[in-house]
């Protein structure tokens, strides 16, 4: 598994978001310079994208659910022009809705504490072992209904509220394209009526 500080390091270097910086980390088996030329030669690093500029403009969005769910969300685009446009206002809309629908806990599976890892990574095994499951197959179970377990959790990972069918990383993807910026669900958070945090 890639080291979260070189992940972190490939995507300020390049430009590219944690996921794609990831999978690049993944693809070149750790190796940070060959994750680089890789991207390079891809085309995808901030020098070789010339006039594109950081997602730092955007909007905070709110939804509130019959004064009992409220929703706050930063989704940040590269221009002002494409925040007040009505296709991103309603992106944004959309993604704090699915928000009080859906309760994410964590943004994205970059997010996810070690520990909570752990944790659930424990459980599953331990269930997987008492169930008398083979030996040879437990890693795989488990790393299957962890992949479920926390696609559940991250917001980017779950079934659109509006079309399952998609996740809302795909739905904000399909924005990008649309809008012909760099689109980035930067933030969240949810408050429910007599829930503690």
């Amino acid at each position: 598994m890639a080291d979260i500080t070189e992940i972190k390091r490939l995507k300020d270097l390049t430009g590219v978001g944690l996921t794609d910086a990831k999978a690049a980390l993944q693809a070149a088996n750790g190796d940070f310079d060959k994750a680089l030329e890789a991207m390079r030669k891809k085309g995808l690093t901030k020098a070789d994208k010339r006039g594109e500029r950081e997602a730092r403009a955007g909007v905070v969005g709110t939804y509130n659910h019959d004064s009992r769910i409220g929703v706050l969300v930063e989704i940040n685009c590269e221009t002002d022009f494409v925040a007040r446009n009505e296709i991103f206002t309603t992106l944004v809309k959309d993604v704090a809705m699915h928000i009080a629908a859906s309760a994410p806990q964590y943004l994205s599976a970059d997010e996810i504490p070690a520990a909570e890892q752990a944790r659930a990574k424990a459980e599953f095994t331990d269930k997987a072992t008492a169930d008398g499951k083979p030996a040879d197959m437990i890693e795989k179970i488990v790393d299957g209904q962890l992949k479920k377990h926390f696609a559940e959790r991250c917001l980017l990972d779950q079934p659109f509220v509006k079309n399952p069918d998609i996740t809302v990383g795909d739905y904000v993807k399909d924005h990008n394209a649309r809008l012909g910026e760099n689109i980035v669900v930067r933030r969240f958070a949810r408050i429910a009526l007599g829930e503690l945090a």
